[in-house]
Order: C-alpha cells, then sequence, then structure tokens
C-alpha cells in the first residue's frame, strides 16, 4: 500500500508539472504557431502523464502531500486551458467552455469554504480523474479534427461524442466531490458544537 510521505522531488511530481508545462506549450503551438499536429501530439503526451503520475504514485509508494496538490492542479490547468484555447481558435463552441468553467467555479466555492475549516481539500476521486482523461482524448480529438485528411470527420464525430461525455464525468465528479464537502463540514460543525 502506497503511504504518504513529504518528500517534494519525487516522479510523480515532476510529471505533473511536466504536465504544466505541456499544456502552455500546447496554449503556444495552438495561438501562435498555428501547428495543429504539433499540438495534438504534445497534448496527448500530456494525458499520457494524467495517468503516469497516478499510477506511478501508487506503485511505488510516492504519494506526497505537495503530490495531492499538484497533481489536481495540474488536472484544473489542463481541463481549463485546452477548451478555452480550442474556443478562441474557434474550434468548440463558448457553451462548452462555460459547462467547464462554472464546474470549476462551484468547485472554488466548496474548496474556499472547507480552508476556512482548515482543510485543504478532499482527496482525488476515480471519477474526477476519469473526467479529466476523457476530456483529454475528446478536445484533443477535437484540434485533430481541423485537418483535411479522411480521417478528420471520424475524429470530430468521436472527439465530439467524447468531450462531452467527458463534461458529463466532470460534473458527476463534482457532485461527488460536493458530498465529500458536505460530510466534512458537517462533521467540522459537529465537533465545534460539541461541548
Amino acid at each position: 500500500m502506497a503511504t504518504r510521505h513529504s518528500a517534494v522531488l519525487t516522479v510523480p511530481n515532476a510529471l505533473s508539472v511536466l504536465r504544466i508545462v505541456l499544456v502552455v506549450i500546447f496554449c503556444y503551438l495552438t495561438l501562435a504557431d498555428r501547428s495543429f499536429v504539433g499540438a495534438f501530439v504534445v497534448i496527448a503526451v500530456a494525458g499520457i502523464t494524467d495517468f503516469l503520475d497516478g499510477f506511478i504514485a501508487r506503485r511505488w509508494s510516492q504519494t506526497s502531500r505537495l503530490g495531492e496538490l499538484l497533481d489536481p492542479l495540474a488536472d484544473r490547468f489542463t481541463a481549463l486551458a485546452v477548451p478555452l484555447v480550442l474556443w478562441i481558435a474557434g474550434f468548440v463552441p463558448w457553451w462548452l467552455v462555460a459547462i467547464l468553467l462554472i464546474r470549476d467555479l462551484v468547485m472554488a466555492i466548496a474548496l474556499i469554504q472547507l480552508r476556512s475549516r482548515g482543510q485543504l481539500g478532499v482527496p482525488v476521486h476515480f471519477l474526477g480523474k476519469a473526467a479529466t482523461f476523457t476530456l483529454l482524448c475528446g478536445l484533443p480529438l477535437l484540434l485533430f479534427s481541423q485537418s483535411t485528411n479522411t480521417a478528420a470527420l471520424i475524429a470530430s464525430g468521436l472527439g465530439w461524442a467524447l468531450t462531452l461525455w467527458g463534461a458529463a464525468l466532470y460534473w458527476w465528479s463534482a457532485w461527488v466531490y460536493l458530498g465529500q464537502v458536505r460530510r466534512i463540514v458537517g462533521n467540522s460543525a459537529q465537533a465545534v458544537a460539541q461541548p
């Protein structure tokens, strides 16, 4: 079983930082360089790091408090930056970005409530990881669908299916996280009320 420790320089933490860097490169390639194939490859690699950091952390007991904060941060940055960049580039509609932004706004408010009670956050749930992974499969396919080859049509259909399913999972995971927040806040209130 993986045990949490205070190490900072771990492979999972390095992969989370790498994911953030790759998303920045993706933004540049998509908006400034208009190199869509390169951007597709970069964001695909970022998606692989999302899987690897959790796997390595559990498999080789490299979990850490920093990792518990850094991994969700990298996930949120990725899940927001990618659709926002695709919207700016004109590849996805505004309402898709709004759905994802509103979800993260709800979670940010819940996090503020938790921190006011001395809690840094809630444990990462499988649904949240699945949602991010699905979005990171679907959104790059929407980028790839901008090419003119025959595969673009297939990429478009598959990309929209995965993106919409990912958005649904994103909100489902929010419901799970909000349930955890309610329990933590409720337990905290009970503890304070006890003489």
